[in-house]
Formats: C-alpha cells, sequence, structure tokens
C-alpha cells in the first residue's frame, strides 16, 4: 500500500480532537471526515483540522468507499455497535478504550472484524511508556527474579463539573463505570501487560464524594495467574496533584515508577536510571495530550500498511475490561471473584 491510509473519526468530544491531531502529524496518513451526533461539534472539528466533510449520522461515514479505518471515540457504551457496523463496512477499527462495557458485545465486536477481515486495535498509549516498556522487559528477562507483588495506584482527579459536563458520564448504561472503568483501566491494562493476568479478585468500591452512578473510588486485591499478589487503588475522588504509579517486586529486584518517571530501579545488577520522555497522567483533569496517541496511531497506520495485527488487538484489548467486571462483580456479591 503506497496511498495514505485515510482515517474516519466518530466522536469528536475530549478524545476525538487528540487522535485527528495525532493523524495529522503522519505523513502516510490523512483524516478525511468526521462525525458527531451534535453537529456544531462536528463542523468546529472539522474546521479546525481542515476536513472538508462532517457528519451528524455515523453510517454516512462508514457509507464512504474513501475510509480505511474509523477512530471510534464516543461514549464506552457505543462503542460496540459502531465498531460492529464499521466491520461489516469493510473499514479497520482503532477503538478508545474501553473496548466496551459489556463481555457480549466484545465477543461480537472481535468476531465481526474477524468475519469481515478487517483488524481491530484498542487505545492503550500507556503501553508506549519508556518505563513501562523497560519494566516488561526486565520482567520477562527473569531480572527481577520470582515475581511477587505487582501494584497500580491509579488516582486521578476528576470535579463535580467534569462528570456534569456530559449527561454519559458516571453512568453505568453508557459510561460502563468509573475510576476504574474510565480512567484506572490504562493501569489496569498496563500491570496485566508488565505481569501477567489476573487470576481473582476481591474488591470494595463506591462513590464517597462524586455525585454519580459509578464509583470514584476502589481498593482491590488481586491474585495472578503466576502466584503474585497485587493490589488496586482507583479513584476520582482524591485532591488533585496525586501521580499514577505502578510497583513490581520480585525476589531479586524491585522496580517502581509513574508519569514523572522512574522512582526506584534496584536489581541484583544494581541501580538503574534513564530518561524516560514526556508523561501521562490525568492527576490534575481531563485534558489529553496526543503524545501517546501519536504513537498508537502511528502503530495502527504501520498495521494496515504491512498487513499485522496492531499494537493492542481486540483479544487483548478486552483483557482490562474482563478484569474490571469481575472487579465490580466482587463489589456487588462481596465475595472473591475469578476473571473470566
Amino acid at each position: 500500500m503506497n496511498k495514505k491510509v485515510r482515517f474516519g473519526i466518530i466522536g469528536c468530544g475530549v478524545i476525538g480532537p487528540a487522535h485527528a491531531e495525532s493523524i495529522k502529524k503522519l505523513d502516510n496518513a490523512e483524516l478525511v471526515a468526521v462525525c458527531d451526533i451534535i453537529e456544531d461539534r462536528a463542523k468546529k472539528m472539522a474546521e479546525k483540522f481542515g476536513v472538508k466533510d462532517y457528519y451528524i449520522d455515523y453510517h454516512d461515514l462508514l457509507n464512504r468507499d474513501d475510509i480505511d479505518v474509523v477512530s471510534v471515540c464516543v461514549p464506552s457504551g457505543l462503542h460496540g455497535d459502531i465498531t460492529i457496523d464499521a466491520a461489516r463496512a469493510g473499514k479497520n477499527v482503532l477503538c478508545e478504550k474501553p473496548l466496551d462495557i459489556n463481555k457480549e458485545k466484545m465477543t461480537a465486536m472481535i468476531k465481526a472484524c474477524r468475519d469481515n477481515g478487517v483488524k481491530l486495535g484498542c487505545v492503550f498509549q500507556r503501553r508506549t511508556m519508556l518505563s513501562a516498556i523497560k519494566a516488561r522487559e526486565a520482567i520477562r528477562e527473569g531480572k527481577l527474579g520470582k515475581i511477587v507483588m505487582a501494584n497500580a495506584y491509579l488516582k486521578y482527579f476528576r470535579s463535580q463539573a467534569y462528570y456534569d459536563s456530559e449527561d454519559w458520564r458516571g453512568t453505568w448504561e453508557l459510561d460502563g463505570g468509573g475510576a476504574l472503568m474510565n480512567q484506572g483501566i490504562h493501569g489496569i491494562d498496563l500491570i496485566q501487560w508488565m505481569v501477567g493476568e489476573v487470576d481473582s479478585v476481591f474488591a470494595y468500591a463506591d462513590h464517597l464524594v462524586r455525585n454519580i452512578e459509578v464509583e470514584d473510588t476502589a481498593v482491590v486485591a488481586m491474585k495472578y495467574k503466576n502466584g503474585a499478589f497485587g493490589v488496586i487503588e482507583g479513584a476520582t475522588s482524591v485532591f488533585e496533584g496525586e501521580e499514577t504509579v505502578f510497583e513490581v517486586h520480585g525476589d531479586k529486584g524491585t522496580i517502581i515508577f509513574g508519569d514523572s518517571g522512574i522512582k526506584k530501579w534496584k536489581t541484583e545488577e544494581g541501580e538503574v536510571s534513564f530518561d524516560t520522555g514526556e508523561a501521562m497522567g490525568g492527576s490534575h483533569g481531563p485534558e489529553i495530550s496526543s503524545f501517546g496517541h501519536l504513537a498508537v496511531i502511528k502503530d495502527m497506520v504501520d498495521a494496515i500498511i504491512n498487513n499485522r495485527e496492531p499494537m493492542v488487538p481486540g483479544e487483548e484489548g478486552r483483557k482490562a475490561v474482563d478484569l474490571i467486571l469481575a472487579i465490580y462483580e466482587s463489589v456487588r456479591t462481596k465475595r472473591e471473584v475469578k476473571v473470566s
């Protein structure tokens, strides 16, 4: 494929512009159309990024024959139907996290893309963090020895005004959850990507501060399939300025890193330090940096050109959702729950 990979974006709210900005930075990609149910929002985004065509019905965008891939940037509970329709229209799909909020819908999304011969990628840009990449390599190479504990501290600041800004925010129907499903899911994906899948969980979660249906505070005890234990702390209720932090402990070493970089990297080989590049975080609010999205979208373009799987294919992208749904079941039942 020598031509540019042509994108359409469905959803022009907070995250759509990050996709548009990234696409515009790539020489081998082109943004040809955008869509949002709010016409003024679609029009303004089209004008901002120099796009001629905008729509209020996503089916009109999917009916075009000059779009290779669709970025799905709508509320979480709508991801499934749009992805399935896009696949049936012959479009590759790059879906924002979470893949969807429903197990059956995720299975249907993956099947639709497979049956129609298109690629399905999920956006988990924290996987592009140099510190996470290096940590994963060290774990896989056995430099930490036997992994005994792996924790994710995922504290974000989201005000009541943030939740009030859109009717769907903080609802089970369209947000699918709160501090874990919307914000913490990035870290939940990352800790499993580095350490391995979680086998079972026991959790507490509730909305302690914000006036929302879903959780703004959660604590989770985990057992990994490799036998290690771990903890997730997730919140949007805390005071602003907290950093997202990951800890991995083995019997031969410890790695601790966060949005600001490496905090501790010590093994039997000694201590390590390196520049980790731009930080990713939401400790002060929902503002989005396109830094991580650029790497994810660049990878999606390359996957289409070279006919390979994207960085986070659908089957991989669903794992964080499966874990979060098990956490919610544990909260409801007050029991330990197996992740399935």
